[in-house]
């Protein structure tokens, strides 16, 4: 094993990491406020995607500046809707949540199906993200690297909206103690419809990232799903720091196990090292601090 190997690896696991983070900082907001399970969560990366595809098509080479904004409205308004019909009447019921969310993902799916086909459609990303740079031996790709840039710019907007804006501080409040913010005024459903279109919005805008590495298909967000609650639940669910944390090391132990081993022992190794960690640690690396997760 080279030195060369493992950065390649370490670098892939980063650009992986990346798209965790993004699919699963919607995961850490939902089911820390609302104690929702939602196994559609990935099906939103995949209308990003999709959407990503059909901006490609109608807007050209510069299709990434119509792509972004289109990925996190349309996936955002989708989860607003989902929350609206749907989740809005099953909370309190998790694992209700969890199948309610894992019908809607299939139907989803085969909505994808009739609309795209089945087969995976390619995205071409644009003429200055083609190339790479070469450090020494090590090739690191410019459209991974966007990827990566991207994760940080958008965990650093949630770190300001959550931490220096009114909006953040009502969602602190409510994630802490929900019947006190309520009692002080703050409106906890129209707060919880945000919660969960941000949270599908930002999920949309991982579409996009994963859209320019790989072809979209109707089972990508089925792909991610899992992993992203992994990520929630090693870095302590609601906590934006500990997804962070817990993305980048999912995707280091998930690049350097497939490039030792094969795709599906690398999941396997990977369940069972979360499994020991959670013996050690059962509320994840970062905990965080609410009355809803303690009365669980």
């Amino acid at each position: 094993m080279d030195f060369t190997f493992i950065s390649g690896q370490l670098f892939t696991g980063l650009s992986v990491g990346s798209i965790l983070l993004l699919a699963a900082l919607g995961l850490a907001l939902s089911f820390g406020l609302m104690r929702v399970i939602n196994m559609a969560h990935g099906e939103f990366l995949m209308v990003g995607g999709y959407l990503t595809f059909l901006a490609a098509q109608w807007a050209g080479p510069n299709f990434l500046w119509v792509a972004f904004p289109l990925a996190f409205v349309g996936a955002g308004l989708l989860g607003a809707v989902m929350e609206f019909t749907v989740i809005r009447r099953l909370y309190g019921r998790p694992l209700d949540t969890l199948l309610a969310t894992f019908g809607i993902s299939l139907i989803l799916q085969q909505a994808a199906r009739q609309l795209f086909g089945s087969t995976g459609v390619p995205v071409t990303a644009p003429a200055w993200l083609s190339g790479a740079l070469n450090l020494g031996d090590v090739t690191l790709p410019y459209v991974r690297l966007f990827v990566i840039a991207l994760a940080l710019v958008v965990l650093g907007g949630m770190w300001w909206l959550l931490n220096r804006s009114r909006f953040g501080m009502h969602v602190r409040a409510v994630n802490q103690n929900r019947e006190m913010a309520a009692a002080l005024g703050v409106n906890t459903r129209s707060l919880d419809m945000l919660v969960f279109a941000l949270g599908a919005g930002i999920a949309g805008v991982a579409g996009v990232g994963l859209a320019l590495i790989a072809p979209v298909n109707p089972t990508v967000g089925a792909a991610y799903i899992v992993n992203a609650f992994l990520v929630v639940v090693v870095g302590g669910v609601g906590s934006v720091l500990g997804g962070a944390v817990a993305a980048v090391l999912l995707g280091f132990v998930t690049a350097l196990a497939e490039g030792l081993t094969s795709v599906s022992l690398a999941q396997a190794i990977l369940l069972v090292l979360v499994v020991a960690f959670l013996q050690w640690k059962p509320r994840g690396l970062f905990p965080t601090q609410s009355r809803a997760l303690e009365d669980a």
